[in-house]
């Protein structure tokens, strides 16, 4: 998962994407088509609305189709870790890590979705993907956090998270989210009357986030929470994950090995830190403390590696 906020228990046209410029030197890595997932590919996602099922499976596809053949063909994460529920079955989770191969500068990708049933008769949903590249680029990672705790209301987290100080490293800024104008996907979306700016509680995840990061609350009014999903959440997420591939994780940045080792520690500082913030407060209040720990463990292991 990526940054779940412990206390959330709660049509534009499709934007071509501008062309990213860049002052260093620069080249294509190979991304192509790959083997299939299998069943492994964790595409039923069981509990989320048909709009949520859509747009998930739309994704996952993409990075398949244009990733695969950078990535292993199966998870990294035990079977066990791959989908586990509590012992009352009110929470089920299913988590899905591809990691990079040696020669891709694909770190990893995790999906993954947690469904629990709640005290009050609701259930909270929670469907994720994110994927962080490795310390040869110094690209921003890519971020999507749906969270349902109603059939009227949905919080979204969606964004391209920076590797870089964007005040030591101004180019960086201007390079990724300047010239390419991706705050207009923002501002669009805040424009609707159902939309409202959320505010994680947490100041690290406010930290993490880039300037111009999508957290927003969806309430119905006017349009129901599936067709704001439908009509505009979803081509504003394919098209954040097409500029993604195409213009960080398919694109070469040189990056000199001092570099390198400062984005390798920045990168496990923010793995294991999402891991204590998000996971290590949230799965032991749903699952207990020792499907937790399995989970966490395995985690860890992958990520410290």
């Amino acid at each position: 998962m990526a940054v779940i906020s412990p206390n959330v228990l709660v049509h534009f046209p499709v934007i071509t994407t501008p062309k990213v410029r860049f002052t260093g030197s620069r080249s294509k890595v190979r991304c192509s088509n790959s083997m299939d997932y299998g069943k492994a590919k964790m595409m039923e996602f069981p509990y989320a609305s048909a709009p949520i099922k859509k747009l998930m499976v739309e994704l996952l596809s993409t990075v398949d189709d244009k990733l695969g053949s950078s990535l292993h063909a199966t998870s990294t994460l035990p079977s066990h870790v791959q989908h586990f529920g509590n012992s009352t079955r009110t929470a089920q989770a299913s988590l899905h890590l591809r990691s990079g191969l040696p020669s891709s500068q694909i770190d990893l990708v995790l999906g993954g979705w947690i469904h629990c049933k709640l005290p009050s008769g609701g259930a909270l949903s929670i469907t994720s993907l994110s994927a962080y590249l490795t310390s040869s680029t110094d690209a921003p990672h890519f971020l999507l956090e749906l969270i349902q705790s109603s059939p009227t209301s949905l919080v979204l987290i969606l964004d391209l998270t920076p590797r870089k100080d964007l005040i030591l490293y101004p180019e960086y800024l201007k390079n990724y989210y300047e010239d390419t104008q991706l705050d207009r996907h923002r501002q669009r979306l805040q424009a609707l009357p159902e939309v409202t700016p959320y505010y994680s509680p947490s100041l690290y995840i406010r930290a993490v986030l880039s300037p111009t990061a999508i957290l927003v609350t969806l309430a119905s009014e006017s349009k129901s929470i599936e067709q704001l999903i439908e009509d505009d959440i979803s081509p504003i997420a394919k098209d954040l994950l097409h500029f993604w591939i195409e213009s960080c994780a398919c694109l070469a940045r040189e990056v000199d090995a001092s570099e390198r080792a400062y984005l390798a520690e920045r990168d496990r500082v923010i793995k294991n830190k999402t891991i204590e913030v998000d996971l290590g407060s949230s799965l032991p209040r749903l699952f207990g403390q020792e499907i937790a720990d399995r989970v966490l463990d395995a985690l860890k292991e992958y990520y410290n590696k």
